[in-house]
């Protein structure tokens, strides 16, 4: 290696701005041509030129390699019989153009892995109609009439899985994760077994196939600190053939960045297919996305095609329109005791708590907590800091809560995805959870998803919720439509938590869940009610508190 005198106007890279790039020996004689070089310096400069050569020469693949041209195209090697990942949230984040598509191409006997299945109308409800799905797995079902009577007749299968735990073994496989364990659903038929996943097709409701149980082991509780154990769940990775996500912008190497909720499964189930096909409402060139705002990297995603944007509303509710609320206390008796019910549950959350409330009645506690109290709601569809209903013309199809209704964002919101949404409950992070039930026993068990052969519902997230070590407090009627009692020895239905009740409110009662499931205290009684006429509509036995009371509003 020698050393070539040259001027410093010998530079190899003047005159040839637009022209090609000198050759490494060119320009390491050119950097090293100094004198007092050192030769150590000089082959490292001889290296360092190459390399750089190399990454200017390197073939790069076509922009728009992975830009398809319609839903059609990007679906078009979909078989019969494969098992489809496929976002969203209600309505909210799902792949219509991808489905439809789908539905054209009229492939059948898929297996389709989704939080839930759309309504009879839309979403995943247009494959339900051509009856191409032969088995679901899901965790909520219950807002599509279609899929239940073809479960209940027998026509497909369906696997029923705890919407957390859903989330995160789409998540474990796009991360090769075979298996991890959790505390959700343990004790209960998820964990057990017997949970009916195919009934007879001669309309008996004869359950045909029923799941199988699931490993489990002790482990100590994480953080807790006593030595405390608790019973864990084994669960294992899912993922599929093809996975189908919904996102708001992509750019031509597949990187996606999503908007507010519309995020919620789509960054989990988007690692997890073999082929990962993106729809999005907007694709631009490489480099225009801000590379710190991408939530999806490009090296899942495989296709990505431009598809009309549906702005579907599930649950439109707005501020200023009573119109849009089935809920009206002043006008509906039934809706009162709700009420009720609803300003005594809000007066259990304290400020700065953080608040998971489920459907149903608990999402109307946000309207009653008590002035000089700050709280914090947490959907788990993936949103902290959920804000009360919107104006009119003020609504966003990418802005629900985890009851489907439109909401605003507080100062200080946050949105991520439903796998952290779910591993912050799981992990304790939030501080009281209000749920709806069918049933509640005097140990603290609870019983909200099913009614084997008559009603399916799914478990959404009720138990992850449960399973969390918050504080769970059930708000519901004390009797059900037909007069029989709701609080019982010991619940009829499967189970959505073990002794996992904190406090019971009804519009007669307040019952407190004695430490360890050892059974009822009466607290505080409903207006016009006694401690007779409560005991008449309980079945469950209970004792009565030193300190009754009547109940607080």
């Amino acid at each position: 290696w020698g050393k070539k005198e040259r001027k410093k106007t010998d530079n190899p890279r003047e005159g040839r701005e637009d022209g090609p790039l000198p050759s490494c020996r060119e320009e390491f004689f050119w950097l090293s041509g100094h004198e007092g070089s050192h030769p150590t310096m000089r082959c490292r400069l001889l290296r360092s030129s190459c390399l750089l050569q190399r990454l200017h020469t390197r073939p790069q693949r076509p922009l728009s390699s992975k830009v398809v041209g319609s839903a059609s195209e990007a679906v078009a090697d979909v078989p019969a019989g494969a098992t489809l990942l496929v976002g969203g949230f209600g309505l909210s984040g799902v792949p219509e153009n991808l489905i439809t598509a789908l539905r054209d191409r009229a492939c059948g006997g898929l297996t389709v892995v989704s939080s839930n299945v759309g309504t009879s109308e839309r979403g995943l409800g247009l494959l339900f109609q051509t009856r191409q799905i032969a088995k679901v797995v899901s965790a909520y079902v219950g807002e599509n009439d279609a899929f239940e009577q073809q479960f209940l007749n027998g026509e497909i299968e369906v696997e029923l899985v705890p919407m957390g735990t859903l989330a995160e073994r789409m998540r474990a496989a796009g991360a090769g994760i075979p298996a991890f364990f959790t505390k959700t659903g343990a004790g209960t038929w998820h964990h057990l077994g017997g949970m009916p996943q195919r009934y007879a097709p001669d309309g008996s409701r004869a359950v045909v196939q029923a799941s199988e149980p699931k490993p489990s082991r002790a482990f100590a509780v994480p953080g807790g600190g006593g030595g405390e154990t608790a019973e864990y769940v084994m669960e294992e990775a899912l993922g599929g053939d093809f996975a189908l996500v919904k996102a708001w912008k992509a750019d031509t190497e597949g990187n996606l960045v999503y908007r507010k909720t519309a995020r919620n499964h789509n960054p989990a189930i988007a690692t997890a297919g073999r082929v990962t096909i993106a729809e999005v409402e907007e694709v631009v060139a490489a480099g225009e996305l801000d590379p710190d705002e991408v939530h999806t990297p490009g090296i899942y995603v495989d296709r990505v095609v431009q598809g009309e944007r549906m702005g579907v509303i599930e649950r439109l509710t707005l501020a200023d329109d009573p119109s849009t609320s089935t809920f009206s206390p002043r006008t509906k008796p039934a809706d009162a005791l709700r009420e009720r019910i609803v300003k005594r549950a809000a007066l259990e959350l304290r400020d700065g708590d953080y608040v998971n409330l489920g459907i149903g009645m608990p999402t109307l506690i946000s309207d009653y907590v008590p002035g000089g109290v700050s709280v914090t709601l947490q959907a788990e569809n993936g949103m902290l800091g959920a804000g009360p209903f919107p104006l009119r013309g003020a609504e966003d199809c990418d802005l629900i809560n985890a009851g489907k209704q439109t909401v605003t964002a507080l100062p200080g919101a946050s949105f991520f995805s439903a796998d952290t949404s779910f591993a912050m409950i799981r992990g304790g992070h939030c501080d009281v959870t209000v749920l709806g039930t069918m049933e509640v026993a005097a140990n603290g068990d609870m019983a909200n998803y099913l009614i084997p052969g008559k009603l399916v519902k799914g478990m959404g997230g009720a138990m992850d919720l449960v399973s969390s070590g918050s504080k769970v407090i059930v708000t519901m009627e004390h009797t059900d439509r037909k007069g029989n009692p709701k609080v019982l020895p010991r619940c009829t239905l499967p189970l959505t938590g073990q002794r996992v009740v904190s406090l019971i409110i009804t519009e007669k009662a307040v019952f407190e869940v004695k430490p360890d499931g050892a059974g009822l205290l009466l607290a505080e009684v409903g207006e016009g009610e006694t401690v007779e006429s409560v005991r008449a509509a309980t079945a469950a036995d209970f004792d009565v508190s030193d300190a009754l009371r009547p109940m607080r509003q």
